[in-house]
């Protein structure tokens, strides 16, 4: 795995890159503290890590879109996948490259709460805990972006996918606000969830009676909890929206609380998608 992270590191800096997103990330954050906390005088700097969160939109499609996708277009994935490493290793390897360099970048902006302290106090446990949340959200969304560039070819496609997806967990909240509650929604609606999961693993297996026998079992779960509880699809849709609204989680980050609930489903988040990227990669392996 060490191999593989000195890999992607050595040619996020070979190529512009690293320097592209360090330099990008770097200077929207600094204009945001200038304006928010040295020219508007105020003293919280967590205002800063929260207004700059669209950041991500942008600087996350840079990292991931080449770290599989670059390899499956030049077919190198073959001599990755020939090697005795793991595929989980390999995934592991450029999810903590890309972290890597996301959290150095992080690293640099430290300077500027640093600054603001000449100036008067600062929260030292607030501006950690609004970091951690940051660190963490950026963690979620570059795992996002790696399973993407595992899905293509095309640098283009999953950049321009990354950042569409990215954008609709961005703005979940809003999307959350519109969404129907009755019962009747929410049973279509987990129909529809039972034949995409069907559709899912027939994609990773293609094996016919498996996904017949997940619809069957999904159809029969759905009749089992509305004969016992009705209720129970009440406001499902919300539900079930609510579990991708990554922005909702880093409120209480950015409010300098350390929710330990939280940090349990950013991790829990990310290693879904780096699953998900290993299991894409181990059907192409075995295809």
């Amino acid at each position: 795995m060490l191999a593989i992270i000195n890999k992607e590191l050595r040619s996020y800096f070979a190529s512009a890159t690293g320097y592209i997103f360090m330099s990008f990330f770097l200077l929207i954050s600094g204009i945001f503290f200038s304006i928010t906390n040295l020219l508007g005088q105020n003293p919280l700097y967590n205002n800063v890590l929260s207004s700059i969160t669209f950041i991500f939109l942008f600087v996350v499609p840079m990292l991931t879109m080449r770290l599989i996708s670059e390899e499956t277009r030049q077919k190198t994935d073959q001599l990755l996948l020939t090697s005795p490493l793991k595929v989980s290793d390999i995934v592991l390897g450029k999810y903590f490259a890309a972290l890597l360099l996301f959290l150095l970048t992080l690293l640099i902006t430290v300077l500027y709460p640093i600054i603001l302290s000449f100036y008067g106090n600062v929260a030292v446990g607030e501006v950690l805990g609004g970091y951690i949340g940051f660190f963490l959200l950026g963690a979620a969304f570059i795992s996002v972006g790696l399973f993407i560039s595992s899905l293509t070819e095309n640098q283009v496609i999953s950049a321009v996918v990354t950042v569409i997806t990215l954008l609709v967990l961005w703005i979940m909240d809003g999307i959350i606000m519109g969404l129907p509650t009755d019962r009747k929604s929410s049973i279509v609606v987990v129909g529809i969830l039972v034949i995409a999961i069907a559709a899912l693993l027939y994609y990773s297996t293609k094996n016919i009676y498996i996904s017949a026998g997940a619809i069957i079992i999904g159809a029969i779960a759905m009749v089992l909890l509305y004969v016992s509880n009705p209720a129970i699809y009440d406001g499902i849709i919300l539900k079930l929206f609510q579990w991708f609204s990554l922005m909702e989680r880093y409120q209480s980050f950015s409010f300098g609380i350390f929710d330990i609930s939280s940090v349990v489903y950013f991790i829990t988040f990310s290693f879904a998608f780096i699953f998900l990227t290993i299991q894409t990669i181990e059907k192409r392996r075995w295809s």
